[in-house]
């Protein structure tokens, strides 16, 4: 799998990206507990009795909650970065609507679990549920080409990916002719590949969990 390099419209990955909508979601939530960790720590300041050690102790608890709150609030930003650079540090892969509801759909998209990415690949699945897609068919069984974002890795394996994220092309640009040729990038192989497991119902919903290797 390789990088797929395209100049993205950094508006309208902020309109369209539900990663960094998610992020600025948990940024909104982190400075809300803050403001409002610090408002009980000064109401419980005024308003217990200074004798009961729960003055001291809950006004100093909520105020290192919000502290803490507030940090992590800063720091997701930069953890996650621009939607160019999430682009253009992770590999593009194939991925196909798999289910439509009307107002959301089930994407599933081809991964490799290596986080060396000159391993030979370990196939896996992962599925996601998305708003209907911006210049993309909502069919079942559309090509989607996405860039599938590494996430997380656990303690006793850090060479596979426990999560992978796959983010459309078409949530970085309103171009079709970059869509069309990030889905052309894709080797056809991988597209059989992911075809042959979107028939496997039991893998589908596998998927949907958890990152599935084939």
């Amino acid at each position: 799998m390789k990088v797929f390099k395209f100049d993205v419209d950094e508006a309208y990955a902020k309109q369209h990206n539900e990663m960094l909508r998610n992020t600025k979601n948990l940024v909104i939530s982190g400075i809300a507990l803050f403001v409002l960790s610090l408002i009980a720590a000064v109401l419980i300041w005024f308003l217990v009795d200074p004798a009961s050690p729960w003055r001291l102790l809950g006004s100093l608890g909520l105020g290192l909650f919000g502290v803490m709150m507030l940090v992590v609030a800063l720091v997701i930003p930069r953890s996650v970065g621009k939607a160019q650079e999430l682009y253009d540090a992770h590999p593009l892969a194939p991925a196909i609507i798999t289910e439509n509801v009307g107002t959301t759909l089930t994407l599933t998209a081809l991964v490799n679990a290596n986080v060396d990415p000159e391993l030979p690949p370990k196939w896996a699945i992962t599925s996601q549920v998305v708003r209907p897609i911006p210049n993309t068919k909502d069919s079942i069984g559309t090509k989607v080409p996405v860039t599938a974002v590494g996430a997380q890795r656990s303690n006793h394996d850090k060479a596979h990916w426990q999560t992978i994220t796959p983010m459309p092309i078409a949530w970085a640009t309103p171009d079709e002719d970059v869509i069309a040729q990030a889905r052309k990038s894709i080797p056809q192989d991988q597209w059989n590949t992911l075809e042959r497991a979107r028939k496997n119902s039991d893998l589908i919903e596998a998927s949907k969990k958890s990152l599935t290797v084939l």
